[in-house]
């Protein structure tokens, strides 16, 4: 997981219906989900080959330490990573591995994100010109960089209310709901989701929608069973969150309003489980 070797983030923007999905002959229902990324335990080296390479199993430590902290569900924790070398590094690629959840923020500076296969270890390459400038591990829910870029997307955007263009029925109801939530959301509510799937939308009411909300920096993919894409709007605490099967086929289509879609992020308990898996690894080291 070097930050000149991640893999690219695939985003798929346009979703078709497969061939025949429009024969009235018979339903043609949406293909159901082959796959589900589950969690894989990394390829470790052999216990003398970490112990050889003090800064690696520093970083391990440090990591473990801010897993088991009493706030770790709620901060985040960084450990620099520029002090390693060469070596130290390669393997503490080989210990973390490629998780489900991938990030970027678009722009100048921008960040490649990627979960380990320890959920609440992101590993965090800020980017200048195409070359990594800053590597970094950090520990909790979700980067707060990206937390950040979010909130400084969305933190002068008015939605306008003025009369909306021909063809637009349901879309001002939408933008007012939104509006009324975010202005009110406190931390700690659960998030407000609006089902785009299962609204009766018209081609201006998406068109609409999209113009005043907009996209934002902040990109993230999750896989699970198939994809789900979460992107920030330009309005604040607001999120487009697009479920895709395994076909790459839309299923579900949101809005959420919150601070950042729970899909993104690892859980109180995904943060105990990993702190007792890289426990298990340290322990492992020490006693072969």
């Amino acid at each position: 997981m070097h930050p000149n070797t991640m893999k690219p983030f695939p985003l798929p923007l346009v979703a078709a219906l497969g061939p025949g999905s429009q024969d009235d002959e018979a339903p043609d229902y949406l293909p159901l989900p082959q796959g589900m990324s589950t969690y894989q335990p990394p390829p470790l080296p052999e216990p003398e080959a970490l112990r050889a390479h003090a800064g690696c199993v520093s970083v391990l430590r440090e990591a473990l330490a801010a897993l088991r902290a009493p706030d770790a569900a709620r901060r985040t924790q960084v450990v620099d990573l520029s002090g390693l070398d060469a070596g130290d590094r390669t393997l503490l690629n080989q210990v973390l591995g490629e998780g489900e959840v991938a990030a970027q923020l678009l722009g100048e500076p921008g960040l490649r994100v990627q979960e380990s296969v320890f959920a609440g270890l992101w590993r965090v390459v800020q980017v200048e010109g195409g070359v990594a400038v800053r590597d970094t591990l950090e520990i909790g829910p979700v980067p707060q960089a990206l937390v950040d870029a979010a909130a400084h997307d969305g933190a002068d955007t008015v939605i306008r209310f003025d009369d909306a263009p021909e063809g637009v029925m349901n879309a001002p109801a939408l933008l007012t709901e939104i509006d009324e939530r975010r202005r009110s959301w406190q931390p700690g509510d659960a998030p407000h989701v609006l089902n785009l799937s299962l609204l009766p939308l018209s081609a201006g009411d998406s068109a609409h929608l999209d113009g005043q909300l907009g996209a934002g920096r902040v990109q993230i993919l999750s896989r699970g069973y198939g994809n789900c894409r979460i992107v920030n709007t330009r309005v604040s605490r607001t999120w487009r969150v697009t479920y895709f099967n395994s076909t790459d086929i839309v299923i579900l289509d949101t809005l959420e309003v919150c601070r950042v879609p729970d899909v993104a992020c690892a859980a109180a308990e995904d943060l105990a489980d990993s702190a007792e898996r890289l426990a298990e690894v340290l322990d492992w080291v020490s006693t072969s």
